[in-house]
């Protein structure tokens, strides 16, 4: 029998994965302006974000979108490095 694997980006990502991401792509400051709850703008930590966006289903929502719109780019700008380059994956 084949494997099956979901085709939802989200599939294994975790909130928490989601979060932390988000937090090193943007920073809690750009993160609290993009997504105005408070949880990311007065003394945020990941504890009480996580704690916020699972009982809190329009907010997880807000996350879930801007996580998909990063890694949607990521792989945009991955692909972006000139893939006829043979130089683009070699280690510097």
């Amino acid at each position: 029998m084949s494997e099956f694997k979901s085709k939802s980006p989200l599939h294994g990502v975790t909130l928490e994965m989601q979060v932390n991401a988000l937090v090193d792509r943007y920073g809690w400051n750009q993160l609290g302006r993009t997504i105005k709850i408070n949880c990311f703008n007065k003394d945020p930590s990941i504890k009480s974000s996580l704690k916020f966006l699972r009982r809190t289903p329009w907010a997880r929502t807000q996350v879930e979108l801007l996580y998909l719109d990063m890694i949607e780019n990521n792989s945009i700008d991955n692909t972006d490095l000139g893939s006829d380059d043979p130089w683009c994956n070699s280690r510097h």
